[in-house]
């Protein structure tokens, strides 16, 4: 079964649809690059998947649960948003021993694994005991991705995870996002950055105003592009979110959807 499959999955606020009808299949052991402008939807489908909102519509798995079981659904997934929430007043250490505690872990193993993380991130101990409410953008970000993942969940939500990160730190990330994936973990990956997608990514999906106008792998999105020989990721995410490709994606679906009799 997928690691992740949605079904009709909608959320509503009022009058204004944030996401329509996501039918999503992402396979086990992939990174699958979730992408879309500003205000696409795309926070809120990760928080619909990680079972932070309920859909208004429709229903999701992931690691075959319902993510409307939150009790079941917390120990299978990782969970990175944008914002991540740290305590300021707590060093690295004293914030990752919290939340191994939470998800009971043996204390001497997930300090091992956070010290593994930190130091290919370049957190060195001294800064890891350090008070959080000292750190940079980055370094809170580098104590936010090995709190998601020190539990080894099955699926892991990343949402911007490069953000605040220098340029070696950044490789790093990517290399450790490739390195879950081979080890089995599903990677479903939000970012703006798309030569990260381009590097890491084995699937591709745009969300523009709620609706997903295209999926495929990075190569075959790129050869929908039709700006001239430079193709690249980025001419195809350009191209598929406009309200043109919008409408013609919305057109192609209800053709494609099945009906009665």
């Amino acid at each position: 079964m997928p690691a992740i499959q949605t079904t009709d999955l909608t959320k509503q606020y009022g009058s204004t649809v944030a996401v329509a009808g996501l039918d999503l299949a992402v396979d086990a052991g992939t990174v699958f690059g979730f992408l879309g402008p500003n205000g696409a939807g795309k926070t809120t489908t990760m928080r619909m998947l990680t079972g932070l909102v309920r859909p208004t519509r429709g229903r999701a798995e992931v690691a075959g649960v319902e993510t409307t079981d939150r009790d079941r659904l917390r120990p299978r997934i990782g969970y990175l948003p944008e914002e991540p929430p740290l305590y300021d007043h707590a060093t690295a250490y004293e914030q990752l021993d919290y939340a191994a505690g939470l998800r009971d872990l043996d204390p001497e193993a997930a300090r091992e694994r956070a010290d593994d993380l930190l130091s290919r991130l370049d957190l060195p101990p001294e800064d890891a005991g350090s008070r959080i409410a000292d750190y940079s953008k980055g370094m809170r970000q580098k104590v936010a991705y090995v709190q998601a993942t020190l539990h080894d969940p099955d699926v892991l939500f990343l949402d911007e995870p490069t953000s605040g990160l220098d340029p070696r730190a950044a490789r790093t990330l990517r290399e450790l996002i490739a390195e879950r994936a081979d080890s089995g973990t599903t990677v479903f990956l939000s970012t703006h950055i798309l030569p990260v997608v381009e590097a890491v990514a084995d699937d591709v999906g745009i969300l523009y105003d709620g609706d997903l106008v295209a999926e495929g792998s990075p190569a075959d999105l790129q050869q929908r592009a039709e700006t001239g020989e430079a193709r690249s990721l980025e001419d195809a995410f350009l191209e598929l979110t406009t309200d043109d490709a919008h409408a013609e994606a919305s057109t192609r679906h209800s053709a494609e959807a099945p009906t009665d009799g």
